[in-house]
C-alpha cells in the first residue's frame, strides 16, 4: 500500500511530544562557504543522535498491544539500533537487536545500555538480517526495517512537516541518501505541500546505490566500497522507498570521500557542530560545486546523525584538513652529513610550515651513502601555500615528491 501524506501527518501527531522538535537555523559561516544561504536542520541533536528516531517511534506505535507485548526485532549496526532501543525502552516494548560481530562497541554498548537484548551475529550486516529473520519467525517477533518499513518512512517524513513551518521560503532541499528512507519521506511531505523546493539526493561515490536504481528503473545491488559516511552504507535501496521517492526526486548526486571528510571539517570549525559522515555529505556536494544551481538560493540540509566513533572522528579530521591543503605529505632527498638536516630545516621555517612528523630513510634511499631520504608530514594554510613550499624546496636544492592524493 503507498505511503500517503496522511500517513506522514499520522506520523506527526503521533510522535508529537516524543521526539524532539529539532530546530532549523540559518549558518551565516556555512551559506559564505557554500554560496547559498544554509539552513541546517539539526537531527544530530535528537536524544540518540539521529533522525532515525522519528521512524522508530512511529512505527513502535502503530503496534497492536499484543505485538508490543511480544516484542520486536530489527538488523542494524547503527542509528536504526540506537532509535528503537531507546524509544522500545519508553514505550515498554522488548527490543532485539541483531548487531554483526564487528559492530562498533560503543553502539553495541549503548543500545544495550538502553535495555535492548543484543545479539551478535554474521561479518557483515547480510548475515545479521538473515538471521534477525530466522528469530523473527521464532520468536514471533514483529521485525521493524531502519529504511523501507513505510511506518518509518512515514516517520521519516515529519520532518518534511517541520521544515515547511520552519523554512517556509526555502528553496531546495538536499537530502543525504543511504537506504533511502529519509529523502522518501521528506520529498512525499514537501513535494506534496510545496512542489516548487527542489528535492536533492546525495549519496557517497563509493556506495552510489540510489544511482544505480534509477538507471535501472529500480532497486538493485551497488557495487561497494568503504566511505566515511558508513550510515549511508547501503548496497540496495529500499524498495518502498524507492517507490515512494523516485517521483518526488529532482536530482541526485554522488560526492567523493574528501569532499565528505571536508564537510565534517567545516561543521566543526564553523558551527561548532560534531556531524558524521552520513550527515555531512550534503554540504559536501555543495563544497564540491555540484549542485551549481542553487548558488544564492534558500537551501536546507538535514544534519541526519551525529554519531561518530571518537577514534574515527580524528582520522577524518586529518582526512578533511588534508582535503583542505591544511596538511601536507612529501618525501625530500637532503644530505646525511651534520648539519644537512638543519639546513632543510631553515628552509622549511622559511616556508612558514608547522613540521608535524619527520623521520629519516636511509635503507631505501638509493646509492648516494651520503644523502637520504626524509618523509615529512607538515602543516600549511591552503593549497597556494603548498606551491610556495615547492618552490622553495626546488630553489633550494632539495628534490621532493609531494604525495597527490593531497596536493
Amino acid at each position: 500500500m503507498p505511503i500517503t501524506l496522511e500517513d506522514i501527518q499520522s506520523a506527526a501527531r503521533r510522535i508529537e511530544g516524543g521526539v524532539y522538535l529539532s530546530p532549523c537555523p540559518e549558518s551565516q559561516p556555512l551559506s559564505s562557504v557554500a554560496g547559498c544561504h544554509i539552513y541546517c536542520k539539526l537531527e544530530n541533536l535528537q536524544r540518540t543522535g539521529s533522525f532515525k528516531e522519528r521512524g522508530a517511534r512511529n512505527a513502535l506505535m502503530l503496534l497492536n498491544e499484543e505485538l508490543r507485548g511480544r516484542g520486536v526485532i530489527a538488523a542494524s549496526a547503527g542509528n536504526h539500533a540506537l532509535g528503537l532501543s531507546y524509544h522500545g525502552k519508553l514505550l515498554g516494548v522488548p527490543v532485539t537487536v541483531v548487531m554483526p560481530k564487528h559492530a562498533p562497541i560503543n553502539k553495541v554498548a549503548t543500545c544495550r545500555e538502553l535495555g535492548a537484548n543484543i545479539v551478535q551475529h554474521g561479518e557483515d550486516f547480510a548475515e545479521a538480517r538473515a538471521h534477525a529473520g530466522e528469530l523473527t519467525e521464532q520468536r514471533g517477533l514483529t521485525y521493524i526495517h531502519g529504511y523501507d518499513d513505510p511506518a518509518v518512512i512515514a516517520g521519516q517524513g515529519t520532518i518534511g512537516l517541520e521544515l515547511i513551518e520552519q523554512v517556509p521560503d526555502m528553496d531546495a532541499i538536499v537530502v543525504p541518501i543511504g537506504g533511502g528512507g529519509l529523502i522518501a519521506g521528506i520529498a512525499l511531505a514537501i513535494k506534496t505541500l510545496k512542489p516548487d523546493v527542489l528535492i536533492y539526493g546525495v549519496e557517497p561515490s563509493n556506495v552510489a546505490s540510489f544511482t544505480g536504481a534509477l538507471k535501472a528503473g529500480h532497486p538493485v545491488k551497488a557495487q561497494t566500497r568503504p566511505t566515511l559516511a558508513d550510515g549511508l552504507a547501503v548496497a540496495t535501496v529500499g524498495e518502498n522507498a524507492f517507490k515512494t521517492a523516485r517521483p518526488h526526486v529532482d536530482k541526485v548526486v554522488t560526492v567523493d570521500e574528501h569532499w565528505i571528510a571536508l564537510a565534517v571539517l567545516r561543521f566543526i570549525e564553523l558551527e561548532k557542530t560534531v556531524v558524521e559522515g552520513g550527515g555531512a555529505a550534503a554540504l559536501g556536494a555543495l563544497l564540491a560545486g555540484l549542485l551549481p544551481e542553487l548558488a544564492g538560493k534558500r537551501v536546507v540540509l538535514p544534519l541526519s546523525g551525529g554519531n561518530i566513533d571518537s577514534t574515527v572522528l580524528g582520522r577524518v579530521i586529518e582526512h578533511g584538513l588534508a582535503a583542505d591543503g591544511r596538511l601536507c605529505r612529501f618525501v625530500a632527498r637532503i644530505s646525511d652529513r651534520p648539519g644537512g638536516l638543519s639546513d632543510f630545516a631553515a628552509v622549511l621555517a622559511r616556508a612558514k610550515v608547522s613540521i608535524k612528523e619527520i623521520s629519516h630513510d636511509r635503507i631505501f634511499a638509493g646509492d648516494d651513502m651520503s644523502t637520504v631520504n626524509v618523509h615529512c608530514l607538515v602543516e600549511t594554510r591552503d593549497r597556494e601555500h603548498i606551491q610556495k613550499l615547492k618552490h622553495c624546496l626546488a630553489d633550494a636544492g632539495f628534490p621532493a615528491t609531494f604525495d597527490p592524493g593531497r596536493d
